[in-house]
């Protein structure tokens, strides 16, 4: 069973891959986990709600991959989303797990370019200096834009 801890605001994103209405993409402020088979892989979600960061590090045992949704939609919270991906990288148990950066909501109208988000994030500063295999991707959980690209970085992982 592979494990793959996943970081704020992913219901949407989970929905996307489930069919509804096995999932509830309400807000989640806790934990939640979810087994998913994406080509022919059996990888277990756990979802872990934004407002539950000061606790994430409990749950970094055994995990080789993170996905960490930013809310491009939210201006206001880039800074405090940034600083919680650099708590995410500089985690111990995290130092060899492959990381996705997921620029979420890139179908509204109010977001930044990608490039104006990663410059905000200092992403290319961070990919150089962090240990982990960083990779950044945009995406729709709306309407699914994005969603190939995702499955094709999960599809790409190995288990440790």
């Amino acid at each position: 069973l592979n494990f793959l801890y996943v970081a704020p605001g992913v219901s949407a994103f989970v929905l996307v891959v489930v069919t509804p209405p096995h999932y509830d993409s309400s807000l989640n402020v806790g934990t939640n986990l979810t087994d998913l088979t994406l080509r022919k892989k059996r990888v277990t979600v756990r979802e872990l709600g934004g407002c539950m960061g000061p606790i994430w590090p409990s749950y970094f045992v055994d995990c080789y991959s993170v996905i960490f949704m930013v809310d491009s939609a939210n201006i206001t919270q880039i800074s405090s989303s940034c600083v919680q991906l650099l708590s995410v990288l500089a985690a111990e148990p995290l130092q060899t797990a492959s990381v996705l950066v997921l620029f979420n909501k890139r179908d509204l109208p109010c977001t930044m370019t990608l490039g104006e988000m990663k410059s905000l994030f200092r992403m290319d500063d961070i990919i150089a200096s962090a240990p982990q295999s960083i990779t950044t991707l945009e995406l729709s959980a709306r309407s699914g834009e994005g969603l190939q690209d995702v499955l094709n970085w999960l599809d790409s992982l190995q288990p440790c």
